[in-house]
């Protein structure tokens, strides 16, 4: 498999290592979108790989953000998924239900679409001295489209969650830890040792046996599919219009769109 954004390292069966390589910040583009696509096809119709691992070229970003002033018609020109989500959300919700186990390997930032992408992972390890995740979107009068406000509550509690989206900071990998944002810290001089080490351990078990598990904790874990609108994501593709934040800001109440009010409706 050949791609342009990042790597994939196969020559373990049972593991597969994904390294984003996209200078100068790893920025996530129509074009990484649509190989990672290819990708989780890939994936998907192969019964070896058992661990697939999500990590970057560059230890100052994992995964910067989507590349908001790009033409939106280039992402909407990508063959549907087998979702029928956006492609990007189609992207996050496969990397969440791949049978495979899916881990980031999170040094240097990972911010907006990069951090949704390591929310949809299945475990999140990060070098506690490199490590900077964030959903920065509401800085820009945008709502983050990729699902964190339906993964993250499960993850932190949904105090932390409104902390999180509303105050559009940056939260380093000690914080991250301590919230649960990540699973865990580790010095980044035994950062890829530590994550080479339990991704070959997990990877060396049965493959069904491990597709079981993450079936069984899915079905109580994660958000359901129903939760995302189909517009999530098209964010993505408006929030390069800059809008006025802050004390300046008309004081004008908007009632939610209709996707926001259904999603928000109790079943």
């Amino acid at each position: 498999m050949t791609f342009t954004r990042f790597t994939v390292d196969s020559s373990t069966p049972s593991l597969w290592r994904v390294t984003f390589d996209h200078p100068p910040i790893n920025l996530i583009d129509y074009v990484m979108i649509g190989e990672l696509g290819e990708l989780l096809a890939e994936v998907e119709r192969n019964e070896e790989p058992a661990v697939l691992v999500f990590n970057s070229a560059d230890p100052d970003y994992f995964l910067a953000h989507y590349d908001i002033a790009a033409d939106p018609s280039l992402v909407n020109s990508l063959p549907a998924g087998p979702t029928g989500f956006h492609p990007w959300v189609d992207i996050l919700i496969r990397v969440s239900r791949l049978p495979a186990v899916t881990i980031s390997a999170i040094r240097g930032r990972a911010r907006a679409a990069g951090s949704e992408l390591v929310l949809a992972t299945d475990v999140r390890f990060a070098s506690r001295e490199r490590a900077v995740l964030g959903q920065v979107e509401v800085g820009f009068g945008a709502i983050p489209g990729g699902g964190p406000a339906s993964r993250l509550p499960g993850l932190v509690g949904r105090g932390r969650t409104l902390e999180i989206l509303l105050g559009g900071e940056d939260f380093n990998g000690e914080l991250a830890e301590r919230y649960g944002y990540v699973n865990r810290t580790i010095p980044d001089d035994e950062f890829e040792d530590f994550v080479d080490r339990f991704a070959r351990r997990v990877s060396t078990f049965d493959r069904q046996a491990l597709a079981d598990i993450k079936h069984f904790v899915n079905e109580v874990s994660l958000p359901a599919d129903e939760g995302f609108s189909p517009a999530d994501g098209r964010i993505l593709e408006s929030s390069g219009a800059p809008r006025t934040t802050g004390a300046s800001q008309p004081s004008v109440r908007r009632r939610p769109s209709t996707a926001l009010r259904r999603r928000t409706t109790p079943r």
